[in-house]
């Protein structure tokens, strides 16, 4: 993520709501990368320097989970909600005092994603009419976290545009124990965001099925065999050596969704790095071989830095010439849907 600097040059981070030293009213925008600096005026409006208008989202104002504005406009319904908020069809049952620290926990997460693919120059869609056309996203529980609800087991996962995210996700004892379950190395909410999102945008991107073939397998393989054969007998002993993850062996488009997410990752961390001056190179490489030798680089050494403070390596995975190869492909789709609409 990029520095953001307060009008008094406080540095203020994405998720903050205010300025610490000034006391600014802060709001951030994750689609179009941009942190709005506010203060209170008699109408009970926000105004920034330029004078111009704005209302604290609703969900800001009666749960504190995002920092999102909405610029004021005549006949602008007093519901109207941020960029952000305007994504959700489905929010956590509010009347438990514990969702809506999950939902923040959420928020922050969905935002960081949104960030990131705004940052690619991907768009999420429009959202006018309801929700035709664009991303959106169910927070559901199940009856492991709510028994008074009907459903037995919400699954995270994408569908036709649509992204649920179990909100016991957002509980770090669980999932650590579905981390040890599942036999994973790495699940984080910020994880399960950027993968859902790769599923997402695949058919945005993906123009050319027999070169996805050709790299990742058939994307029109049985997925419920392909999964279930995965959950039952694990990844092949080798999957390390063509796969990012024992997960990506399970399907080609679990395959695809998982490099699309460590492009995210690789990209946000090497952007954070450069920002706050981390970055052991004078710049990030414009090609995505040279950005990938980098990452390698600066990884060892932030893995490092977590070993000699007693904490796991927050980035556990080994990039293989197979992976590179994947991660190369994923960023030839996106350039090339972004020159198509530039």
């Amino acid at each position: 993520m990029q520095q953001f600097y307060c009008e008094c040059s406080q540095r203020v981070m994405s998720h903050h709501m205010q300025c610490f030293n000034c006391g600014r009213v802060l709001g951030f925008d994750p689609l179009l990368l941009r942190m709005y600096f506010v203060t209170p005026s008699d109408d009970g409006l926000y105004r920034d320097a330029a004078g111009i208008a704005y209302r604290l989202c609703p969900n800001r104002v009666e749960f504190h989970v995002c920092n999102g504005l909405v610029e004021d406009a005549v006949g602008l319904p007093p519901q109207a909600r941020c960029s952000g908020c305007r994504l959700n069809r489905t929010i956590p049952n509010v009347g438990r005092l514990e969702n809506i620290l999950r939902w923040r926990r959420l928020e922050v997460a969905k935002r960081r994603m949104l960030a990131g693919v705004a940052g690619l120059g991907l768009f999420v869609g429009k959202v006018e009419n309801g929700f035709s056309g664009g991303m959106r996203f169910d927070f559901i529980e199940d009856k492991r976290s709510h028994p008074e609800v009907d459903l037995h087991f919400v699954t995270t996962g994408h569908h036709d545009g649509l992204i649920t995210v179990n909100v016991l996700e957002a509980e770090a004892v669980e999932r650590m124990e579905q981390q040890e379950l599942m036999g994973e190395s790495y699940r984080t909410l910020l994880g399960h965001f950027r993968h859902e999102a790769g599923h997402y945008f695949y058919p945005q991107l993906v123009t050319d099925i027999a070169s996805f073939t050709q790299q990742f397998g058939d994307p029109g393989a049985d997925y419920g065999a392909a999964v279930d054969s995965y959950y039952k007998h694990g990844a092949p002993a080798n999957w390390n050596q063509r796969y990012i993850s024992a997960y990506a062996a399970s399907h080609p488009m679990e395959d695809w969704a998982e490099c699309f997410a460590h492009l995210l990752h690789i990209r946000d961390a090497m952007e954070t790095a450069v920002a706050y001056g981390l970055f052991p190179f004078p710049e990030v490489a414009t090609d995505i071989t040279g950005m990938l030798e980098q990452w390698s680089g600066l990884i060892a050494g932030i893995n490092e830095m977590n070993q000699s403070l007693g904490c796991g390596e927050p980035y556990p995975f080994v990039l293989s010439q197979a992976v590179k190869e994947k991660l190369a492909y994923v960023q030839g789709t996106i350039d090339r849907d972004v020159a198509s609409r530039s």
